[in-house]
């Protein structure tokens, strides 16, 4: 985020922060993160909305109806998308907190990049029809996931879920949007005391975001 005279005479401006939580379990620890995101932020005096897409019931599937819609001007068919959108288009900072399965985003975080971002929010065209970002609002992203494997594991099959996040989603926001990663790995054999030190770093690393 770019400091203006302002900021430094005043301190960091204020931010709105979306967060996008998923996780089927209410009681998961990435419940438990999401939770240290909200104190975290909220304690450096920034806006927190929260969207647990597995108790929102979002369908992570797109409907032959949203298939057709999708070049169309009016590809939004779904009100709960709808919300989802304008929650992007209001934010500055973009916080996903989920569970890495697969080497990868759960199904229903895949769905939710495959039906928000649709043209007119995750890309524009230009005059010569040439796509560009259509969420410069996007100012930072950050992605906290957790891994049952070690790191040397990881590192071998890929993180599908990392890749999305700091690198495909910055050709909606611009490649400019400053990204913020923080992994627990090796979760399956970790120590309570391990998780609890985890969910501190996340809350000081909100507080100074």
């Amino acid at each position: 985020m770019v400091s203006t005279r302002a900021d430094a005479q005043y301190g960091p401006r204020r931010m709105r922060a979306l967060v996008i939580l998923a996780n089927p379990n209410p009681e998961s620890f990435s419940h438990a993160i999401t939770e240290r995101v909200r104190i975290g932020l909220e304690a450096a005096g920034h806006d927190v909305v929260v969207r647990d897409l597995y108790a929102e019931g979002f369908r992570a599937a797109m409907t032959t109806e949203e298939r057709l819609a999708y070049p169309t001007d009016q590809p939004v068919l779904d009100p709960l998308v709808a919300e989802h959108i304008d929650e992007l288009r209001r934010a500055d900072t973009l916080v996903f907190v989920y569970p890495t399965w697969w080497s990868s985003v759960p199904a229903i975080l895949k769905g939710w990049f495959e039906r928000t971002m649709v043209e007119g929010v995750g890309f524009v065209f230009n005059e010569q029809q040439k796509v560009r970002p259509g969420l410069t609002n996007i100012e930072r992203l950050v992605g906290i996931t957790t891994y049952g494997s070690p790191w040397r594991y990881v590192k071998t099959i890929n993180d599908n879920g990392r890749r999305t996040i700091r690198r495909a989603l910055r050709l909606s926001t611009g490649w400019g949007t400053r990204s913020t990663w923080l992994p627990l790995y090796g979760m399956d054999t970790m120590s309570v005391r391990r998780r609890h030190r985890f969910l501190d770093k996340v809350e000081r690393k909100m507080r100074t975001l």
